[in-house]
């Protein structure tokens, strides 16, 4: 199998390097703003409405306290975690190793 190292391979290449640069710039400072709103005082005060309200329910049907209270924290989704990439993936990594290359 040969690869086209023709002019419009190149071009195309040089066409996705660019766009994904403009990616890995932009993509880190979208994550920031939404995770602003995300933390908010009314986004805390939205989730803690909404995990309380979850708890309530579970107990109001029957589920032991201990339980309900387990099933509430996993109902808590921390997308902190998932941005700062401490479990999942570290979607500012892109632009860490592009600045990191752009100074060598």
């Amino acid at each position: 199998m040969s690869h086209d190292w023709s002019e419009s391979g190149e071009g195309k290449a040089e066409e996705l390097r660019e766009v994904l640069g403009i990616v890995a710039d932009k993509v880190p400072s979208l994550l920031r703003g939404l995770r602003d709103i995300i933390y908010s005082p009314e986004a805390a005060e939205n989730m803690a409405g909404a995990v309380s309200t979850f708890y309530k329910k579970l107990v109001d049907a029957g589920i032991p306290k201990e339980e309900a209270m387990d099933m509430a924290k996993g109902y808590m989704i921390n997308l902190r975690e998932l941005v700062t990439g401490s479990k999942g993936i570290d979607l500012g990594d892109l632009a860490r190793r592009k600045r990191d290359k752009e100074e060598d």
